[in-house]
Order: C-alpha cells, then structure tokens, then sequence
C-alpha cells in the first residue's frame, strides 16, 4: 500500500543469503529469527553493504539496542509499532541513504540506445540485459560509434580515431572490428540493426 516492493524470508539462514545476494533498498530485520539470528544477520550484511538496516525487535532492553546499532544497525524500532510509524523510517532511511551515496558516489557514464547499454566507466557491454564480452578496440569502436549516433565516419577516419595512427594501408583493420562487433551485438549480422554500413562512405550509429 505504501508503493513498496518486499520480499520476505522467515529464516535467518536464507535471508542472509538473499540478502548479500541481491541488491535492496532496505533490510527490516526481526532479531528473533530461527538458524541464524537477526545480530548474525546484521553483522554479515554490514561485513558486505552500506544497505541501510532497520531492526525490528519485541526486546526492549537497551543492551539489545546498543548490540544492534553497535553491529550496523541504522535504527531500532520496538515492537508493537504501527505500520504508518515503519514506513515513515523506512522512508526517512531511504532517502539519506540515496543523498549519501548519490553526493558520495559518481554515477557511471552509460549510453542507452534499443536494448544496448554501454556501460563506458566499467567498460561493460549489455544486449537486452546479456552481458557481452569485447576487447578493448572493440569496445572503444562500438563506443565512439554510440556516443556519435547518425554520424557518418569513413574508415580512415575510425582508424585515426581509434587507433590514433596513420590509416593509409591499414583501414582492414576497421573492417575486420566492426565485423566481430557485430558478431557479438547485433540479433542478424546481414541486417544489422545498430551498426549500419554506408557503402562507398564508412559507418554509423543507427538510432
């Protein structure tokens, strides 16, 4: 109702599993969980993630308040408590959470273009969420290319921006890293739906 995605494990051995697993928002952690309790729990995840952590306990002794934030935790909260009072935290947490690490944290450079995300700060290509593994001259072709889309470039003029050398005689080499490129990005390499050949000119990024 309060417009979260949740996800739920009832033990404490699995949910710490899914919890270094995955990636979440925010963890509400119950202390009082069979296998692996909730100071186990919050201690691993921390070991791991800067996630913010929300403990969630019937225990009112200050020792277990203390343990807990003392582990990681970033709040407490007794039970009972009313559902309105746990979302307004988790809220709150998570907003701080997105300023510390947004003012903390650079975003990667990324182009987006039809399914094809180039990830140029961790040099990573994805097609439709499939990670696909280029070598470095592929991947600075592709990302020139991307990064100019509907720009129409020779092969010597590729060439020189890539390889940073004199093309004369060695313009094949483009040929020879759009063909592999290809290979590895487009769904049909006769009709490629992201690098297009211009015949008589060179190539471009179609979007």
């Amino acid at each position: 109702m309060a417009g979260f995605q949740v996800e739920i494990e009832t033990k404490g051995d699995t949910g710490l599993k899914k919890a270094l697993e995955k990636n979440f928002d925010l963890f509400i952690l119950d202390l009082m969980l069979p296998n692996v309790d909730g100071f186990e729990i919050c201690k691993g995840i921390r070991e791991k993630k800067n996630t913010p952590i929300l403990v969630v306990s019937a225990k009112k002794d200050d020792i277990d308040k203390i343990k807990g934030l003392g582990l990681g935790a970033d709040d407490y909260i007794t039970k009972p408590f009313s559902p309105s009072e746990l979302v307004a935290r988790v809220k709150a947490h998570i907003a701080r959470y997105e300023r510390l690490v947004g003012n903390n944290i650079p975003k990667n450079d990324v182009i987006e273009i039809r399914g094809i995300r180039i990830d140029k700060t961790a040099r990573r290509v994805y097609v439709n969420g499939e990670e696909k593994l280029l070598t470095a001259k592929e991947f600075d072709l592709l990302t020139f290319l991307a990064s100019n889309p509907n720009h129409v470039y020779s092969k010597e003029e590729l060439f020189q921006k890539i390889w940073d050398m004199d093309s004369i005689g060695d313009i094949a080499t483009v040929t020879v890293h759009i063909k592999k490129i290809r290979e590895k990005i487009e769904f049909d390499t006769s009709k490629p739906q992201y690098i297009e050949t211009i015949w008589g000119v060179g190539y471009r990024f179609k979007v």
